[in-house]
């Protein structure tokens, strides 16, 4: 009986190992997509200045990606007109990534009630460049703190006041 026992405690720790460690990352399932995961992928389409498409690895299909604490000119809503600077952000956007693989850092909120997933967005290689902030800095995006997706909006807000002030893009171009 004694060693029954301790088979069910080591069957039950190897789950708890497995699931805790991320072995659910390994099935593919949605779970996999928690608060605090990294994602890794491929991004296929550039949809505007601050939404991508990403082919996930490890199979888990192509998901649209919304950056979390920028917000670009409106190029592509229906509906409404392009707005001031919205294809230079965009542009920069597909130079930046398109094609590239990058890492996805989900937020606390993982998706937006249109279904996109909403990450801190890396480029991998070429310096681990971070997508967000290099919008802020060069002037392509305004900051957007939706909670609870606001761990780096103090440092974002730093950014945006320095681009504005150095009048770098949209700041030089757009009124407002």
């Amino acid at each position: 009986m004694p060693w029954r026992s301790a088979g069910v405690w080591v069957a039950i720790f190897l789950v708890l190992a497995f699931v805790g460690g991320g072995g659910l990352d390994l099935l593919g399932s949605d779970d996999s997509l928690s608060s605090r995961a990294d994602l890794f992928g491929r991004v296929t389409r550039v949809v505007d200045g601050d939404t991508v498409k990403v082919r996930l690895a490890r199979g888990r299909g192509t998901r649209t990606v919304r950056y979390i604490g920028v917000d670009t000119p409106e190029s592509v809503k229906p509906g409404e007109p392009v707005q001031c600077f919205a294809k230079e952000a965009s542009n920069f956007n597909e130079r930046m990534v398109r094609g590239r693989r990058v890492r996805l850092e989900i937020g606390r909120e993982r998706t937006d009630r249109y279904g996109r997933l909403l990450a801190y967005v890396y480029v991998r290689g070429r310096g681990n460049r971070f997508v967000n902030e290099e919008l802020l800095q060069r002037g392509y995006a305004r900051t957007l703190a939706i909670p609870p997706n606001t761990d780096r909006a103090g440092r974002f807000a730093v950014l945006e006041r320095r681009a504005k002030r150095e009048r770098r893009g949209l700041w030089r171009v757009c009124e407002g």
